[in-house]
């Protein structure tokens, strides 16, 4: 009598098109349910820069976009639309032919993308983190992508309060350190803005009561990685400051040398910096640790 053959294990993909970097995520499936990752892929698209005041997608990053796209549907192309999830966050929902491109990008992918809210966006990340970190109770979560920064107050597995706010690394960078050129002034400006654009959440957040702060995703876990290779213990207030006493000194992007920065994550550091020393300073955050689960681990989930 002929052996039954085993069944082989399902996989699922989540897939983040974020406004910086593409993010894709395979997991395994295990006889008690459980997922373990078994694959991750990666890639620099920089959407938010091809963003046109207009909301116009310039052909350079639709290109870099899709050619992404398809390098991750070859990944994809065994598994069925049921256990694939990809969804498009920022730039996606401010695009102005967002139709279009979604309509090539499925066709890249092999698979559908969603466009979800910036408030989804939040529960999701909330999702992702949660799974990662102890808490000891109520948990501030903060996640600065490229186009959009989400703030969430959540306590166990369930979020409580949710924002997403209109600023990101790639979209400030552009927008405050224009040609590369880093001074003071510049970044004493953007640190401004990123007050005034949080200005609006402030007074809830800082009396949600919540114990422990946690930055998700790469432009926090870039500069945790920055302030350790310093010396830092973790993310505050004095590492901060000499981060952009460093980035100031440097002067252009392209002469920042910092040991724990990546090639990728240079370009938009400065953005970034700029927008978590505003988060830090109004939310009045001591000390931060960071995570690298983010949007595509609650996705997953």
């Amino acid at each position: 009598m002929d052996s039954l053959e085993p069944t082989p294990a399902r996989q699922f993909a989540a897939l983040d098109l974020g406004s910086n970097s593409f993010h894709m995520v395979v997991a395994q499936e295990s006889e008690n349910g459980l997922l373990t990752v078994v694959d991750r892929l990666k890639q620099s698209v920089r959407l938010a820069a091809g963003l046109d005041e207009d909301g116009s997608l310039s052909e350079e990053a639709e290109a870099r976009a899709l050619a992404c796209l398809q390098v991750f549907g070859e990944r994809l192309s065994d598994l069925p639309p049921n256990q694939v999830r990809a969804v498009g966050t920022n730039t996606l929902r401010k695009a102005k032919d967002v139709i279009g491109f979604l309509d090539r990008a499925r066709d890249a992918l092999g698979h559908r993308v969603d466009v979800i809210s910036g408030r989804e966006e939040a529960r999701l990340i909330y999702r992702g983190v949660v799974r990662d970190v102890d808490s000891p109770g109520c948990m501030l979560v903060m996640d600065i992508g490229g186009g959009s920064t989400e703030l969430i107050v959540g306590e166990g597995s369930e979020p409580t309060q949710l924002d997403s706010l209109y600023m990101g690394c790639v979209s400030w960078t552009k927008r405050f350190f224009p040609g590369g050129v880093i001074t003071k002034t510049r970044m004493d400006d953007a640190i401004l803005a990123a007050r005034r654009e949080m200005q609006s959440v402030v007074r809830a957040y800082r009396k949600a009561g919540w114990q422990q702060a946690v930055g998700s995703s790469g432009t926090i876990v870039a500069i945790e990685g920055i302030l350790q290779a310093k010396g830092y213990a973790e993310i505050d207030a004095e590492g901060l400051a000499w981060l952009r006493k460093q980035l100031v000194k440097a002067g252009d992007v392209e002469d920042v040398s910092l040991e724990g920065l990546s090639e990728n994550r240079r370009p938009v550091i400065a953005g970034g910096v700029a927008i978590l020393s505003a988060l830090m300073q109004g939310l009045r955050i001591r000390k931060m640790q960071a995570t690298s689960n983010a949007l595509r681990e609650g996705v997953l989930l």
